[in-house]
């Protein structure tokens, strides 16, 4: 048999990647190498990771957003996010500045732990026919002009197409010969649960000394940035005498440490793929980015990068794809990624062991402490200023649509559910016969007004929410149909 996808890793990029594609009912087999999906660093408090805008929108838009967003909704109070452990208060947000932004189910931040989102994105992979097969480690590929051979488990398997979501340490990446470039790290960062025999001489929250950084967020449950240059990673078992003696370095204390719990490194390494393309095999997620943890986007960063990827490769699959559509996931995703990257180095030059960064911390404290300042690093954190390239001459064109709400009560969301395109076409109580059912079923068309229309007249979305096309005036025919060969083929 050969499938139409083959997908490297089971982790959140590549089993929302696998749901997108089978909306499109394309045939999708994902290989992982661990047998067992769960582990305690995938549970609170090691496994929790904030989901921003983007993500959440992914989710409202795909019917998952109720299995994951706490009950009660978002608590507008407080720390809203930080940069480099500065937090910015959502009393400082200005959101009145985000023109084509709408209140509704996705517009909130939450985080969920890695073993829930994995759980629930399973389920829904499953429920589709995703084939899930685990403790099958991709051992290498072949890939000729039609399709791609893949070696694992000691078996050979035939797909179209081959994606890696594979992680870091993408064995895709490797064996693809795609280049990976980078700055190499500073520091080796430490998660540990331990049980300190003096408790007392750790403070609770983030510090800075002249060796480093440590922040405990619960007694016991402790981040350090040990500035080493990242040598300790992944080069030796973590020790509990290893914890000891890196805990009393960076604290300037002599804690004791009575047990290690779980404990596991990481570093501020950033590198990226020059390119997510090589013929049949493409990346996603951490194969195709790495970076530090800082500032939780390294999943978003990932789950954007499915959500991108999916109706392009479905559409590509099913034959009805636009000349050069696949070829626009690598401009569209990289400079976003690229973008990350520089984020999570900017936020290493505030935490290093050094005068400079403490004075440059202290300005930017007071900074972010403003409407402008808070605003600007909700935006980026958030990821409200993301905005794709695509050439349009409306402001909206490239960003993520608005949720428009019907005046029947449905939302922009709920009409994207199936995975297929939207033209919404305000202000009409009947479609335009010249546009009804011109893409057949990739683009749904909807003909009627909204709640709140943001000065627009129509819109056209794209399957993952972005908008390809926008006119504050009564659109005309020919004007859609150019807007929208881009993205769509016509029927016929």
């Amino acid at each position: 048999m050969v499938h139409d996808v083959i997908i490297a890793g089971a982790g959140p990029v590549g089993l929302f990647l696998a749901c997108e594609l089978r909306l499109a009912k394309r045939s999708v087999r994902v290989l992982e190498r661990l047998e067992d999906p769960h582990s305690p660093l995938k549970r609170l408090p090691f496994g929790r990771r904030g989901l921003w805008g983007p993500s959440i929108e992914a989710f409202h838009r795909r019917g998952l957003l109720e299995q994951l967003a706490p009950r009660g909704g978002a608590n507008l109070r407080g720390p809203a996010g930080h940069f480099a452990g500065i937090a910015f208060d959502y009393g400082h947000i200005d959101s009145s500045r985000w023109k084509y932004r709408l209140p509704g189910p996705a517009d909130t931040q939450f985080s969920s732990d890695m073993e829930q989102l994995e759980r629930v994105l399973t389920a829904h992979a499953l429920s589709l026919g995703v084939e899930i097969q685990r403790n099958q480690e991709v051992e290498g590929f072949e890939a000729s002009d039609d399709e791609v051979t893949v070696r694992a488990g000691g078996k050979s398997l035939r797909a179209r197409w081959l994606v890696g979501c594979d992680g870091g340490r993408s064995i895709i990446r490797k064996q693809g010969g795609f280049e990976f470039v980078g700055t190499e790290p500073e520091f080796t960062g430490y998660s540990v649960h331990v049980e300190l025999a003096d408790p007392e001489k750790l403070r609770p929250g983030r510090h800075y000394t002249p060796t480093g950084m440590y922040n405990q967020g619960q007694p016991g449950v402790i981040a350090v940035a040990d500035f080493d240059g990242g040598a300790f990673h992944r080069t030796q078992p973590v020790t509990l005498e290893h914890v000891q003696a890196v805990l009393r370095r960076v604290s300037c204390t002599d804690v004791t440490v009575k047990a290690l719990h779980v404990a596991s490194t990481w570093t501020d390494r950033a590198y990226q793929a020059t390119t997510y393309r090589k013929g049949r095999v493409l990346l996603a997620g951490d194969a195709a980015h790495i970076h530090s943890p800082l500032g939780g986007q390294g999943l978003n960063l990932g789950l954007g990068d499915a959500m991108n990827l999916g109706w392009k490769l479905a559409a590509t699959l099913r034959g009805d794809a636009p000349e050069g559509l696949l070829d626009s996931y690598t401009p569209e995703r990289h400079p976003v990624g690229a973008r990350i990257l520089d984020a999570s180095r900017a936020q290493v030059a505030l935490m290093r062991p050094q005068p400079a960064s403490r004075a440059l911390e202290a300005i930017l404290r007071d900074l972010i402490d403003t409407r402008d300042g808070a605003t600007y690093f909700a935006e980026r954190v958030w990821g409200v200023s993301v905005r794709y390239d695509l050439g349009g001459e409306h402001p909206l064109v490239g960003r993520s649509c608005p949720d428009f709400e019907m005046e029947d009560g449905t939302r922009l969301g709920a009409l994207l559910r199936d995975g297929r395109g939207l033209l919404l076409d305000f202000g009409r109580e009947a479609p335009l016969q010249a546009l009804d059912g011109l893409w057949g079923e990739q683009v749904r068309y909807v003909a009627g007004d909204v709640r709140e229309r943001l000065g627009l007249s129509a819109v056209l979305v794209r399957p993952d929410g972005v908008v390809a096309w926008a006119s504050d005036a009564t659109p005309q025919p020919e004007d859609v149909t150019r807007a929208a060969a881009r993205w769509f083929r016509r029927r016929g």
